[in-house]
């Protein structure tokens, strides 16, 4: 099967009821993104950064995939499907997605404050005194503005080992993210679904962009991958 990578960005959770940062202003969900989503947050606050995950955790539970999400893991029947994701949901998966890497990492699991790597699954609220087994607190597995993004080396391998590049619901501003698609090798097409797609430099390929929301661009994008092969 041909490789086919794909980079999802807030756009396509957003379809199913999730908010993000760049809704209002910087704000997200009421709070500026330096009090919850930096280690100096965390330093200054730990109780309101816990309090916003626990509510982020919650509202996931009452979300479900939509038809974008859902495309994306149909289309694992006739390619080999790996999603490059900046979200820290888990809607990819849900919808049935089989390869998917998280850049910023996951909702729905907690990391040690200490250990890097001792991570576990975690569905319910967070709280203070909820320690790993050496004693250390725990906080949300998400990486942080200003904190190192380990799943990039991995994400980047896989870009350059794309037969199809597709990039969906994202503005393509957050880096290193939105530096992928310049690592994707020259002779592939690109293909961009956003309803406000940014400029694209940097590269070679043709890119095709559809202007729509994911769950109304990914039915395009399928009939036009599936013609390919």
């Amino acid at each position: 099967m041909k490789k086919l990578v794909v980079l999802t960005g807030a756009g396509i959770s957003a379809e199913s009821g999730i908010k993000t940062f760049r809704d209002s202003n910087g704000l997200w969900e009421g709070h500026n993104v330096l009090d919850v989503a930096t280690p100096e947050g965390w330093l200054k606050n730990q109780e309101l950064v816990l309090d916003f995950y626990n509510q982020r955790r919650r509202q996931l539970h009452q979300v479900i995939p939509n038809n974008g999400h859902r495309i994306l893991a149909e289309l694992e029947d006739y390619f080999e499907v790996y999603i490059i994701t900046q979200n820290v949901d888990n809607l990819h998966e849900e919808a049935g997605s089989s390869n998917v890497l998280h850049l910023h990492g996951e909702l729905l699991k907690v990391r040690s404050t200490k250990d890097k790597n001792y991570i576990l699954d975690w569905k319910t609220d967070l709280h203070t005194g909820d320690l790993d087994s050496n004693g250390n607190q725990l906080r949300p597995h998400i990486v942080w503005f200003g904190e190192d993004v380990p799943a990039l080396e991995d994400a980047l391998l896989l870009t350059q080992q794309a037969d199809f590049f597709a990039v969906i619901g994202t503005s393509l501003q957050v880096y290193p993210a939105a530096g992928l698609i310049e690592f994707t090798p020259s002779s592939i097409p690109i293909f961009y679904i956003d309803p406000n797609p940014s400029t694209i430099y940097n590269v070679k390929n043709q890119v095709d962009v559809i202007a729509l929301k994911a769950s109304e661009g990914m039915p395009i994008l399928k009939e036009k991958l599936l013609k390919l092969i």
